[in-house]
């Protein structure tokens, strides 16, 4: 932890505010959004497809709006809209609380799934421009912070949901107003470079920027993977436990120790890696290392292990390599991210990014879902882990041959970049 505090007191003001930011963010979020499906189907009475549906607003406008984010901070400047997503994550929160209709529901719903697509690429992008060179190290501990709102806040949740699920949905509410104010008075603006040139065709030269987008669907996988914690995992826990208080226990064990690991490791992990591959190099033994996390469940699965205790030993050391796998290559992405936009509209690229991994991270857990089930329909629950391991190597084949083309390492040209107005 002296070193996770030296190297955050080491930066400057905006980026130290941003990594703060960003654990409240979670913090907040993950307060309500775990409890939201449990809270419509039960005191609201949703139907199981109004559920998905309102899940599915949220997520879509989120995912499908990343690049209009990206494009509105590249143009307005960083800060404008932070505070303008954070806003309005206060009001579908507070809406959230108040209202019970469907149509409410679907409003305060894509209200708190905008507000994402607005401050993530913001954030993001603010935190690369003041780190400058030092871009690695800051998403390094930006990641620990990360991380430590999504630990934190569902056990916050849980003891106010235990409540009332809109006394959790307020005080998430109150944690984004907190820090819209903080972020107004605490955060230096950030003046736009000036541009030439319209949306469209800002859009198009990004679109067009094909090393970026060989990237980008590459890395789709990662997230894919990384993404079973919330999926796979927990149906697995629910397979090999003999009852439900057991399964709980375990997914639970299971964020702890993703945390953890996360919260314990990024700085070492980072520093061992660049050493060792460098940056661009590390992408590809990272998601190795992402594709090798589910080995144990192969191995448990294959032999119809039987003994509970073995069956959750490998459920849980495959989050923890998930974890460090994840920890390994988060960092050198976003710095990569950064070098192939050649550090001109960098949030739109974070946008387009986010969209690209978004529609993956649908369309695999789409098919990992309907794997799952037919797997266990036939008594080969083994199938499902062979296929995430296959998935990790593909794209770890991918980088790796991105990476030895030199397609990865593109140099920033000394163009205009946002300037902060203290």
């Amino acid at each position: 932890m002296r070193r996770l505090y030296r190297s955050f007191r080491s930066f400057d003001r905006p980026s130290q505010v941003l990594m703060v930011n960003q654990f409240t963010i979670n913090l907040g979020f993950y307060m309500l959004m775990p409890y939201l499906a449990a809270y419509l189907a039960g005191p609201l009475a949703l139907a199981a497809w109004a559920v998905g549906l309102v899940l599915g607003i949220r997520n879509f406008s989120q995912q499908g709006m990343f690049l209009i984010g990206g494009t509105l901070a590249d143009r307005w400047g960083y800060k404008p809209l932070i505070i303008a997503g954070c806003l309005m994550r206060v009001i579908g929160f507070v809406l959230l609380a108040l209202v019970s209709s469907l149509p409410a529901i679907l409003i305060a719903s894509a209200a708190t799934g905008f507000a994402g697509a607005l401050f993530n690429p913001a954030v993001r992008a603010y935190l690369a421009a003041d780190a400058g060179e030092r871009r690695i190290e800051a998403f390094a501990v930006f990641n620990v912070f990360y991380q430590a709102g999504i630990l934190l806040g569902p056990l916050v949740g849980l003891a106010l949901t235990a409540l009332d699920f809109r006394l959790t949905s307020l005080c998430a509410a109150a944690v984004f107003a907190v820090l819209t104010l903080v972020q107004i008075k605490a955060l230096p603006a950030t003046t736009p470079a000036p541009s030439n040139t319209s949306i469209i065709q800002d859009w198009r030269s990004v679109v067009r920027n094909r090393r970026f987008l060989l990237f980008a669907a590459a890395m789709a996988s990662s997230y894919v993977l990384s993404f079973q914690v919330y999926l796979a995992l927990p149906l697995h826990a629910d397979r090999i436990a003999d009852n439900p208080t057991l399964a709980t226990s375990v997914v639970t064990a299971m964020f702890v120790v993703t945390g953890l690991v996360a919260i314990a490791g990024q700085l070492r992990i980072t520093t061992w890696f660049g050493n060792r591959w460098g940056s661009t190099g590390s992408l590809s033994v990272g998601m190795t290392l992402m594709a090798a996390a589910f080995l144990p469940l192969v191995a448990s699965t294959a032999t119809h292990q039987r003994n509970i205790a073995l069956n959750i030993a490998a459920l849980l050391l495959t989050a923890a390599l998930l974890a460090a796998a994840t920890a390994a290559v988060f960092p050198f992405e976003m710095d990569t991210v950064v070098g192939l936009a050649r550090g001109t509209l960098v949030a739109t690229h974070y946008g387009l990014y986010n969209t690209i991994v978004g529609i993956g991270i649908l369309l695999g857990n789409a098919a990992t879902g309907w794997l799952f089930s037919a797997a266990t329909t036939r008594d080969m629950p083994e199938l499902v882990w062979i296929a995430l391991v296959l998935t990790g190597m593909a794209a770890a084949s991918a980088l790796l041959l991105l990476h030895r083309r030199g397609w990865l390492s593109v140099a920033a040209p000394t163009e205009a970049q946002p300037t902060t107005t203290h």
